[in-house]
């Protein structure tokens, strides 16, 4: 397997518990991050056809909410700008017998004093607007509750930790602040209805704050965890997935430590009577050549191989689901496109493709 220059911190340039998961939430969901359409048709039976039952999209909080809403908590109100087409985009998801998950990211400047998308807001304005949201669309059942928060890039404040060492009391800051906001929209979202499922956590392989010193450290002003249904984790490998593995490196947390982090997930969200929290693995790509949003890539029959053995590590731990971002490669000359996809630029299908279409979990 070949690597670039960056560091595997770099891997992606982009991204107390409930009493159970609600009743009409399914375990084994097959996720998909991808297109909805590309030159004009749609993507959605390509994705009935790989056996995707969950399709994910991103809700941008600072896009819907530019100015203050009087009533944050009535999708109504006029401050909302909901997108055109998400509608349209729950309605053919159903169409091809998948449901939607949004996850809610990006902080409009009143909620957070006037920085940027990425500065953590008001806990109350986030829920207020999960809130909202989940009464917009009234279909979508799963709320993902930001994404990989434990980067720099995708959250602030962060101060990033020493490798090999405890998180001190201001780098432990972001965590908690993290914390609140999960365990208000989980109230707000459980409010709307019951059967939302809150995944919380988002962690992804590496992270300027590593998948568990962030778990760890997920606490409320009290003490106590934030509540959640379900933890996200991205769990990009630059190895074949195998759980026999050793830790990865530096605190790193890939398909081959899924393992070991699936018990510091009981440990810290699990309780009485539900000792087992379920993992999503909202996100795993392998590219397939030089790629601009990852620092390593193999070849196309091993990106099968990654596949098959990643969704046979999934079945072992039980996790809620595994997904699976781009959908056909866009390559570029100088190296910086997208070559993770399970199509190839040109639509013909890589051996990926079929792997993760025979894929259960």
């Amino acid at each position: 397997m070949t690597r670039r220059r960056r560091s595997v911190a770099a891997l992606v340039a982009v991204t107390a518990c409930s009493a159970g998961l609600a009743g009409n939430a399914q375990a084994g969901e097959k996720g998909f991050w991808g297109p909805t359409k590309i030159k004009g048709v749609s993507q959605f039976p390509v994705y009935k056809s790989l056996g995707v039952t969950l399709y994910q999209q991103t809700l941008l909080w600072n896009d819907v909410a530019p100015t203050r809403p009087a009533h944050p908590t009535d999708p109504a109100d006029p401050a909302y700008a909901w997108p055109e087409d998400m509608d349209a985009v729950i309605k053919e998801a159903a169409r091809n017998h998948m449901r939607v998950l949004l996850m809610i990211i990006g902080a409009p400047s009143w909620s957070n004093g006037g920085h940027p998308w990425q500065w953590v807001p008001d806990p109350k304005f986030y829920a207020q607007f999960a809130e909202a949201a989940s009464r917009r669309y009234p279909a979508v059942r799963q709320w993902m509750i930001w994404g990989e928060p434990s980067r720099t890039p995708n959250f602030q404040p962060l101060i990033p930790q020493t490798i090999g060492r405890p998180l001190t009391a201001a780098q432990a800051k972001a965590p908690q602040r993290y914390a609140e906001m999960l365990d208000a929209a989980y109230v707000s979202l459980k409010r709307v209805r019951r059967s939302n499922v809150v995944i919380g956590g988002n962690t992804y392989a590496a992270g300027d704050i590593r998948p568990v010193n962030w778990a760890n450290a997920m606490r409320l002003p009290n003490g106590h965890r934030p509540r959640l249904d379900v933890y996200g984790h991205n769990p990009f490998t630059l190895r074949t997935p195998d759980l026999s593995d050793p830790p990865g490196p530096g605190g790193t947390v890939d398909f081959s430590d899924l393992g070991r982090f699936q018990k510091v997930v009981n440990r810290d969200f699990g309780r009485p009577g539900r000792r087992h929290v379920p993992i999503f693995l909202s996100e795993f790509t392998i590219p397939t050549g030089l790629d601009g949003e990852f620092n390593f890539y193999t070849t196309k029959a091993k990106q099968a191989e990654f596949i098959e053995k990643g969704f046979g590590i999934a079945r072992k731990i039980r996790a809620y689901g595994l997904g699976w971002i781009h959908l056909r490669d866009e390559p570029r000359p100088n190296g910086e496109g997208i070559r993770g996809g399970l199509l190839n630029a040109d639509g013909t299908r890589k051996p990926g493709f079929y792997a993760f279409k025979r894929a259960k979990i």
